[in-house]
């Protein structure tokens, strides 16, 4: 993998490794993506005003050292939401989602995330 920070003819290069899945069942139901970044599609089911959600993403690409970078990337009310990565182990991280608008909303949100390799020494 090239470094995320390697630029070349002013493009940023970051991981090569990219997929995408779904979330079944309901907004807690964990994932499984093995790649290095990707978008995770949300289950549509209601997440009530000024509440939050919390689900794994299995994936063997993280260590526990790693730092994952996630946001709302698409679909779904824009500002409404608050998306952060939680949780890093090896195999593993958690997403946690909060509605911060005043309505309760029903949408499947897409996440996007990255992973930045980290290290303890």
């Amino acid at each position: 993998m090239a470094s995320l920070f390697d630029v070349t003819a002013g493009l940023l290069v970051g991981p090569t490794g990219g997929g995408t899945v779904t979330q079944a069942t309901n907004k807690s139901t964990g994932v499984t993506l093995n790649t290095e970044s990707g978008q995770i599609t949300m289950n549509n089911a209601q997440l009530d005003a000024g509440t939050e959600v919390s689900f794994t993403v299995t994936n063997s690409k993280i260590s526990a050292t790693d730092v994952v970078v996630a946001c709302h990337g698409s679909a779904g009310t824009a500002g409404s939401y608050l998306v952060n990565a939680n949780a890093i182990a090896a195999g593993s991280f958690a997403v946690t989602v909060s509605n911060v608008s005043a309505g309760n909303l029903s949408e499947a949100i897409v996440i996007n995330f990255v992973a930045l390799k980290g290290a303890s020494s």
